[in-house]
């Protein structure tokens, strides 16, 4: 810092001289002061150029740098810096243009604070005995920016393995659990390709899922792999396996026609409790590098939560196949026990009435009017027990799944068209047991569209408007007259009016001849709050 020459001046008290600067010297000292050193500086334009290496960043990189050579005697200078997350960097200015070019240039290796990372090479010329602190200044430079780099790519990852992590740990469906881990992994490592392989009893690949290879790719590829070369490597060996190139690898059994071209890769084993569940396949680093440390410890952490995630979803189909072995046994043995026992005794009954009818016609007509009677109190049975049925497994799945579920059987057993409109979310309020009846209101809808309308397209809508649930089913029928009296046989309104009624719901219907039929039931979502709660407490 330079100051000017002090000036003196000889009146003061007792003839003592008195020291004092000019005001010219003091503005020198202001602008000294808030000028910031080369070494700062260089950090500052380090820090900007790691999170933007532009030409913009590393102009006002190369003026630090060149500041901060000056200011340590150096007449030039090249550093090399390679040291992910830092993007490469080779800077040369002064008279050294190029590492080695000058014979009175001395080369220092650039190392992290803990000397476990080379972060590159440094060249110094001129300088004399003042070469080690200025390799020392620039070290301290480059350590700096690639320590909050590094610090900043951690803070990332931890960030975005605890986001899919997340996103994984509620998945229930075993094929929608495998397909979001594989598409997960591959944004987290960012890689352009992923693949989940499922190895069966017999050490094959049985299930295997991709990300980014588009369904018409897979297509052109053919059968998937069965588990050779470097994916049969993984699973016989069960641990972390990266290559740099596996075209040059003599363990990789190349890659089938109308395959991706791939280079790097990272294979990383699921296991839960020392079991094997599956394995990640990474290629392509999108940086275009080899896959590091950092890339295989972040995949091995979001494997185990990947084999947590298939476990539980296994359990889940688990349970939901065993809900359903138990109730067909349930049913069965209800039926047996009831209805069924009752036809037989109806067929029973009738096996003599050829007889009767010649030796005793009015015995013959009592008997068989004694099994239409059965006959038709066993309907009743049958369809008490059919609408008493909990569908548990739909309860589970939610009203809106359960529609879907009723549309697709619908479709199927009637050939008609049917639009669904539902929004996913609609029903959550309800307790269970009002999931049902809705359900059941719409199976007893879509049940007389099939008998009765003669249409050929039935729209499903379910929403959430204006503080209730709204389920409205429309035809293209030929539709009625709502005053017109109605067959004796022909029960499904009544049905539908006395479920209402049951949930608290109204029950409209809208029909012309010739202009279709439209139903709608408005479910109060206050009063399914309020028995949800009942059930829950209850």
């Amino acid at each position: 810092m330079a100051w000017s020459r002090d000036r003196t001046v000889t009146s003061g008290p007792k003839g003592r001289a008195i020291r004092k600067r000019s005001p010219v010297t003091l503005a020198r000292v202001t602008v000294a002061v808030g000028e910031r050193l080369p070494l700062h500086r260089t950090l500052d334009a380090l820090a900007d150029w790691a999170e933007d290496p532009t030409a913009r960043t590393l102009r006002r990189l190369r003026e630090a740098f060149t500041a901060l050579v000056e200011a340590n005697g150096a007449q030039g200078a090249s550093l090399e810096v390679e040291a992910p997350p830092l993007p490469p960097l080779r800077l040369a200015v002064g008279t050294l243009t190029e590492p080695g070019t000058s014979a009175d240039a001395d080369e220092f290796p650039i190392r992290s604070r803990g000397g476990d990372h080379t972060l590159g090479s440094l060249w110094l010329a001129g300088g004399g005995e003042r070469r080690a602190s200025a390799a020392r200044a620039i070290e301290v430079a480059v350590d700096a920016a690639w320590s909050r780099a590094e610090a900043r790519r951690v803070l990332d990852a931890m960030a975005a393995l605890d986001e899919a992590t997340r996103a994984i740990a509620g998945v229930l469906s075993l094929p929608q659990a495998l397909q979001l881990i594989v598409d997960r992994v591959r944004d987290l490592a960012h890689a352009r390709y992923a693949a989940l392989g499922i190895v069966g009893s017999s050490g094959t690949i049985e299930q295997f899922f991709t990300s980014g290879i588009s369904a018409a790719e897979r297509a052109r590829i053919g059968a998937l792999p069965r588990g050779r070369g470097l994916l049969g490597l993984l699973i016989r060996e069960g641990r972390s396996i990266r290559i740099a190139d596996i075209t040059a690898d003599p363990r990789s059994s190349g890659l089938p026609p109308h395959h991706p071209p791939m280079r790097t890769f990272l294979g990383v084993p699921i296991a839960v409790k020392g079991r094997s569940v599956g394995n990640l396949y990474l290629t392509e680093k999108t940086a275009g590098a080899p896959f590091d440390e950092n890339d295989e410890r972040m995949v091995a952490a979001f494997a185990l939560h990947a084999g947590i995630a298939i476990e539980n979803a296994r359990l889940h189909e688990d349970v939901q196949r065993l809900a359903v072995v138990e109730e067909r046994d349930r049913i069965g043995r209800d039926m047996h026990d009831g209805i069924i026992q009752s036809l037989y005794a109806v067929g029973l009954s009738l096996e003599d009435v050829p007889d009767l009818m010649v030796e005793s016609p009015l015995e013959a007509q009592a008997r068989v009017e004694r099994a239409i009677d059965s006959l038709h109190r066993a309907i009743g049975e049958l369809r008490d027990f059919i609408f008493g049925l909990r569908p548990e497994l739909l309860d589970r799945a939610g009203l809106a799944a359960g529609l879907a579920a009723l549309a697709d059987e619908f479709r199927v057993n009637t050939m008609l068209d049917v639009r669904l409109e539902v929004d996913a979310a609609s029903g959550q309020e309800l307790a269970p047991a009002q999931s049902v009846e809705v359900l059941q209101i719409a199976r007893e809808a879509l049940s007389n569209v099939a008998r009765h309308a003669r249409a050929t397209m039935v729209t499903v809508e379910l929403a959430r408007t204006d503080g209730a649930l709204r389920l409205r089913i429309a035809d293209n029928g030929i539709g009625f007259r709502p005053g017109d009296r109605r067959a004796p046989t022909h029960h499904g309104l009544a049905n539908m009016q006395e479920r209402a009624l049951t949930l608290d719901a109204s029950l409209s219907i809208e029909s012309q001849e010739g202009a279709g039929t439209g139903i709608e039931l408005r479910v109060p979502l206050e009063a399914g709050h309020d028995r949800a709660r009942e059930e829950q407490t209850g």
